[in-house]
């Protein structure tokens, strides 16, 4: 009996030390292969703040076609409840997986965490997030008995990493969260109660900066996230560049064919459709003449130029 004591413990312990820890550096590297670019310590993509500035402007449209068009369907979720729903969330995801409570399993990752000097399963991800960060949760829905996130944990979120959360579960303390300047947050619900409450293990934290799952969307870690308008898209670092520079573009043929239709040069069913090769021209003489006033950076323009045919 006694052996069959210490083989369980063992199983557990073993099967725990896959729990709530971050992935390996040469893991996470192998997953997000296709990114090319600088990265953090850990190995989560870092896409540059310049890039994330410049995808403040945005649409979930213009994400998703982009992502749509390489292949990747299941990028957006909505559904949320928000804070600061007039705000833009844009950062860096750093992800971060619960699962209902089961008491060997939560007291074995507990163990371990409290042996590295760590108290509070719910506050491990929120010690790692870094400036631009956006917290990325998936808390299975959860509502009674499962927030995991109030003012205090809000209030430690913001102060790392000048940004908000994407939480798939219940936050409590709203009212408190509310008075964070700019913790633009997309969450589940809200309930009162809180997580493992008078000894109810409802939750337990079973990776950080893992591939996670946000409703229909898998998540990785440095995935751009984009919160606006009642949604949210998640777009693979490698693919940040393309869908940031097809919205400028966009962005600027609509502009363009607006102010040709406001002057009558051209008929609604000539922009509407294919563009010809004398309005392409027309186009690219207007981005020329208007260059240093266009919300688009010079050098974008310039190197769109560089690559057109006429």
């Amino acid at each position: 009996m006694r052996n069959s004591i210490l083989i369980f413990l063992m199983v557990i312990f073993c099967f725990a030390d896959l729990f709530a820890q971050q992935i390996t550096k040469d893991e996470l590297i192998f997953l997000t292969r296709e990114w090319k670019g600088e990265r953090f310590e850990d190995g989560r993509p870092k896409v540059s703040d310049e890039l994330l500035n410049r995808m403040r402007l945005v649409t979930h449209d213009e994400a998703w076609a982009v992502m749509k068009n390489e292949g990747y369907f299941y990028q957006y979720a909505d559904g949320w409840q928000i804070l600061n729903p007039d705000s833009i969330l844009i950062g860096r995801a750093l992800t971060a997986t619960f699962m209902p409570g089961r008491p060997d399993v939560h007291n074995a990752i507990d163990e371990r965490g409290k042996a590295q000097g760590k108290k509070g399963q719910n506050s491990w991800p929120v010690d790692l997030l870094q400036k631009r960060d956006v917290y990325v949760a998936d808390q299975f829905g959860i509502q009674i008995n499962g927030p995991t996130i109030g003012d205090n944990v809000g209030n430690a979120i913001y102060a790392k990493s000048g940004n908000g959360i994407v939480y798939d579960g219940a936050i409590r303390d709203i009212s408190g969260l509310k008075e964070i300047g700019g913790f633009t947050s997309y969450f589940g619900s809200y309930h009162p109660s809180h997580h493992n409450q008078q000894g109810n293990l409802n939750t337990m934290l079973v990776g950080i900066n893992q591939p996670t799952r946000i409703r229909q969307v898998t998540v990785m870690p440095g995935d751009v996230v984009l919160g606006r308008d009642g949604g949210v898209s998640f777009i693979p670092p490698h693919l940040a560049e393309k869908v940031v520079v097809t919205s400028e573009i966009v962005r600027l043929r609509d502009m363009f064919g607006h102010e040709r239709l406001r002057e009558g040069k051209y008929t609604a069913g000539q922009i509407d459709t294919r563009w010809s090769d004398e309005i392409e021209r027309d186009f690219s003489e207007w981005l020329n003449v208007h260059i240093d006033e266009l919300p688009v950076p010079r050098s974008q323009i310039q190197e769109f130029l560089k690559n057109r045919t006429w």
